[in-house]
C-alpha cells in the first residue's frame, strides 16, 4: 500500500512497511523511514508506486493552470479530492489527486490552508494584489541580475550612482543594490570596497579611506553652520612684550607664542602666550556647541578638519604683525641663582599681545643649533631671547627627569625620528606626496616642549589651589599605566610633573577650550573663581566632554594613522622603491627607516629587536594598506634601538599611528613628543601596556603639513 500524507509542512508519498493502529511505518522513494499518522495520512493508493508517483505528480502539477483552478475551487472551505474532482471529472486518479494537493499546497498565493488536505481559495482582491507583488518581485529578481552582471563585468550600474557611499557603509541589506553588489563579491571573490573601486564607484582608495571616515564621524558633512565671529571684551591690556611663535611653516591654527623680558633687578620674565577663544565666546552659546560636537581638528596629510570655523581660527590665531587676545602665564626666573636657573613666582592674565613673528621651523632649525646657542652666535631673529629660552628648556627638562628617575623610570630618549607629511599638486593632474625626516629633541623643539609642559603644569595646580575643576592627564610609572584623563589633579609621572592640563592648544582641542575658561575664571575672579567658573565640580557635561573626548580623539588618530600608511604605500610606488632598510621591532614586525611605515615579516619572528634588514618591497595593496616583504639581508648586531624605544611598539603601530603629538603644529607636534610621548613611553625596565602608551604620546591627531602655507 501506498500513502500520501504531510510531513513537516510537505506532501511526501511513501510505501507502507507496516501498521500499528492509527500509525503507519513508511519508507520514502529516497530510502528513508519515517513513523506517519493516521491523521497526516491524505490518500492511500494502490498503484503506482511512491517513486513513479513523485515522478509523475511533478510533471502534473507544473501543467496546472493556477487561475483556472482558482476559478473551479468553490468560495467556501473545500478538500482537495473534492476539487479534483471537479477539475479532473468524477473519475480523477490517484496520480491526478496528488497533483492537484500538491499544486494547492504549494501555491498560498491562490489558496490557504485551512487543515489537513483542505484549503480555500484566496479572496479576489487579495489574490489581485498579492499576484501584482508576485510579479513586481520577479521584475525585481531581474533587475537585481542585471545589475550583478554588470559589476561582475566590471561595470557600475547606473542606479548605483549617488549611493555608493551608503552601500558601503550604511547599506539597506534588503536593496536590490545591496543585494546584487553582495552576489557579485561573492562570485569575484572581493570585498564591497574593492569592488566599488574597482568599477569606479568610489574614484580612488584615497578617497575610499576618507569616505569612510566621513561617514563614520562627519556623517552630515564637514560644513559649519552661518555663525557670528565673536570679538574678545575691549577693555583689555595691552601687554609690554613682543611675542614671537615657533611653528612648522604650513601651520596656521597659531595657538602659542613666546617672550622674553628682562626687569630692572636682572630677573628673566618669560610669557607664555596662548591664544584665547575663551575670551570671545562662552559655554553654551554656538560656538561652543560646535566645539563639543567636534571635540578636536582633525589632522592628516593634504586636509585638516577643523574643530572650529576657518573665520573664528583666524580671528583667534596668534599671527604676527597683530595685536592677539591671549590668555598668559608669566613666569619670573632667576638664570644665575645660587643653584642655577630657578624659577621664582608665576602670573595669569587675559590680555592683548602684540605678536613680533611667526618663526618657521624649516627657516630656522638649521642655525639655531646647540652649538650656536651656547656660543651666542648666529644670524636670526631672536637669537638673545632663544638663548635664554634653551637655557630655561634645558633647567626644565633636567628637572622632570629627576622626578621620572625618583619614579623608578629611565630618563626619556629623544632617539626615533619624527615624519611631515607633504601633498603636492602636480601641473598635469594628480599630486606628488613628499616625507620629510626631521629628528625629535632639537633646541627649538625642546624650547617648545619645555614651556607647553611648564604651562600645562602650572595651570593645573592654579586650578587645583582655587577648587576650580579642570581636565587633567594622570600617568602612574609603575608598569607605565595607559595616561586618564580625569577632572581632579594627579600626578604624570610619565612628564615628571605633580599635575597636567592640556590648555595649550585651545584652537584645537575641546578640552584644551574648557580648561582655557576655568583657567580664565580663576585669573579674572581669583578665590571667587569656584563660583563664577563655567565648569563647577562633579558637573556632569565635564565629566560627558571628557568621555567622549577620548573616543573621538582616538578615532580621528586612526584615520590619520590610517591616512599616513597610505601615503606610505603611495611614496613606495611613486619613488620606485623595491628595496627599504627597517629595523626589527618584535614578534616580525618591523619599522622602516625612511617612512613612518610599520609592517610584519614573518620570516623575522624569531629576529632580535633591534636588528637592522634589508628588505625586498614585493606589492602594495592601498585599499588594505598592506605591504608584502621578503628580507634579503640582515645586519646581526647592527643598528640596535634602545630598549626604552621598542618598548613603546605595539599590535596598535602596526596601523602605524606615528608618534604623540597633542594635535600641535608639525613641529610643536615633534616638539612635545619629544618631550611628552618618549617620557610618557620611555618607562625603565617595564614593558609598555599591550594597548599601547598614551593616545597623546602614540595616537593622537597632529598636523603632518597638511595646511596650507600660511
Amino acid at each position: 500500500m501506498q500513502l500520501l500524507f504531510e510531513e513537516g509542512g510537505e506532501i511526501r508519498a511513501g510505501t507502507v512497511l507496516a501498521q500499528q493502529g492509527e500509525a503507519y511505518q513508511v519508507e520514502l522513494p529516497a530510502g528513508k523511514r519515517t513513523k506517519v499518522k493516521a491523521k497526516d495520512v491524505l490518500l492511500q493508493f494502490a498503484q503506482p508506486s511512491a517513486i513513479e508517483m513523485v515522478r509523475q505528480t511533478g510533471d502534473l502539477t507544473a501543467e496546472i493552470d493556477l487561475d483556472f483552478l482558482w476559478e473551479c475551487a468553490p468560495a467556501e472551505e473545500f478538500g482537495f479530492s473534492e476539487l479534483a474532482a471537479e477539475y479532473y471529472g468524477a473519475d480523477a486518479g490517484a496520480v491526478q489527486q496528488a497533483a492537484l494537493a500538491m499544486a494547492l499546497h504549494g501555491n498560498p498565493v491562490y489558496f490557504r490552508r485551512k487543515g489537513r488536505g483542505r484549503y480555500m481559495r484566496a479572496p479576489e482582491d487579495q489574490l489581485k494584489a498579492a499576484l501584482a507583488a508576485v510579479e513586481r518581485k520577479k521584475q525585481q529578481l531581474l533587475v537585481q541580475a542585471e545589475y550583478e552582471e554588470q559589476l561582475k563585468a566590471r561595470k557600475l550600474p547606473d542606479a548605483f550612482r549617488g549611493k555608493v557611499l551608503q552601500l558601503l557603509f550604511k547599506p539597506d541589506k534588503n536593496s536590490l543594490e545591496f543585494k546584487a553588489m553582495d552576489a557579485a563579491c561573492t562570485a569575484l571573490g572581493m570585498t564591497p570596497m574593492r569592488l566599488m573601486v574597482t568599477v569606479g564607484g568610489v574614484e580612488s582608495p584615497r578617497a575610499l579611506h576618507e569616505a569612510k571616515f566621513l561617514a563614520d564621524c562627519f556623517p552630515k558633512g564637514t560644513g559649519f553652520p552661518d555663525v557670528d565671529v565673536p570679538s574678545p571684551p575691549n577693555d583689555l591690556p595691552v601687554a609690554n612684550v613682543q611675542a614671537f611663535s615657533i611653528d612648522d611653516v604650513t601651520t596656521t591654527e597659531i595657538d602659542d607664542a613666546l617672550s622674553v623680558t628682562r626687569a630692572a633687578d636682572g630677573k628673566l620674565r618669560v610669557g607664555i602666550h596662548i591664544a584665547a577663544p575663551g575670551l570671545g565666546f562662552k559655554r553654551g552659546e554656538p560656538l561652543d556647541a560646535i566645539g563639543r560636537n567636534r571635540l578636536s581638528t582633525v589632522y592628516f596629510p593634504g586636509d585638516k578638519i577643523t574643530m572650529l570655523p576657518d573665520s573664528v581660527v583666524d580671528r583667534y590665531t596668534l599671527q604676527e604683525g597683530r595685536t592677539c587676545p591671549a590668555l598668559s602665564l608669566y613666569v619670573t626666573v632667576d638664570m644665575d641663582g645660587p643653584d642655577g636657573v630657578e624659577i621664582l613666582s608665576s602670573e595669569t592674565r587675559a590680555e592683548l599681545v602684540p605678536i613680533a613673528a611667526n618663526l618657521r621651523h624649516n627657516l630656522l632649525e638649521d642655525v639655531v643649533t646647540e652649538a650656536a646657542l651656547a656660543a651666542g652666535t648666529g644670524d636670526y631673529p631672536f637669537r638673545d631671547e632663544l638663548t635664554e629660552l634653551f637655557r630655561l628648556a634645558n633647567h626644565l627638562h633636567d628637572e622632570r627627569q629627576k622626578a621620572r628617575m625618583a619614579s623608578g623610570l629611565r630618563p626619556e630618549s629623544h632617539n626615533r625620528a619624527d615624519f611631515n607629511f607633504y601633498i603636492d599638486p602636480l601641473a598635469g593632474g594628480g599630486e606628488r606626496v613628499r616625507i620629510e625626516q626631521r629628528r625629535r629633541g632639537s633646541p627649538l623643539d625642546k624650547i617648545v616642549a619645555e614651556l607647553m609642559i611648564l604651562a600645562n603644569s602650572t595651570w593645573g595646580k592654579l586650578l587645583a589651589d582655587n577648587g576650580v575643576p579642570g581636565i587633567y592627564r594622570t600617568q602612574k610609572a609603575w608598569g607605565m599605566h595607559r595616561t586618564r584623563m580625569q577632572t581632579y589633579p594627579a600626578p604624570h609621572e610619565g612628564l615628571g610633573v605633580a599635575q597636567y592640563a592640556w590648555s595649550t592648544s585651545p584652537l584645537r582641542r575641546y578640552v584644551d577650550l574648557v580648561n582655557q575658561w576655568q583657567i580664565l575664571a580663576v585669573a579674572q575672579h581669583g578665590v571667587t573663581a569656584k563660583l563664577v567658573a563655567p565648569f563647577k565640580p562633579k558637573d556632569a557635561d565635564l565629566l560627558a566632554a571628557v568621555a567622549d573626548f577620548e573616543g573621538t580623539y582616538a578615532a580621528y588618530a586612526d584615520h590619520q594613522s590610517t591616512m599616513e600608511r597610505y601615503w606610505c604605500l603611495r611614496w613606495l610606488v611613486q619613488e620606485g622603491r623595491d628595496k627599504l632598510m627597517a629595523t626589527v621591532l618584535k614578534d616580525g614586525a618591523v619599522r622602516f627607516t625612511e617612512i613612518p611605515l610599520v609592517t610584519r615579516v614573518p620570516e623575522l619572528a624569531q629576529a632580535n629587536r633591534g636588528t637592522q634588514v634589508l628588505l625586498e618591497i614585493g606589492s602594495t595593496d592601498e585599499i588594505t594598506l598592506e605591504v608584502s616583504c621578503r628580507v634579503l639581508e640582515i645586519f646581526a648586531g647592527e643598528g640596535e634601538v634602545p630598549e626604552e624605544e621598542l618598548e613603546t611598539e605595539t599590535d596598535d603601530e602596526m596601523s602605524e599611528v606615528s608618534a604623540e603629538a597633542a594635535a600641535e603644529s608639525a613641529a610643536e607636534a615633534a616638539a612635545e613628543e619629544a618631550a611628552e610621548g618618549e617620557a610618557e613611553a620611555a618607562a625603565g625596565d617595564a614593558p609598555a601596556p599591550a594597548d599601547g602608551p598614551d593616545a597623546d604620546d602614540a595616537s593622537a591627531p597632529r598636523d603632518t603639513g597638511a595646511n596650507p602655507p600660511a
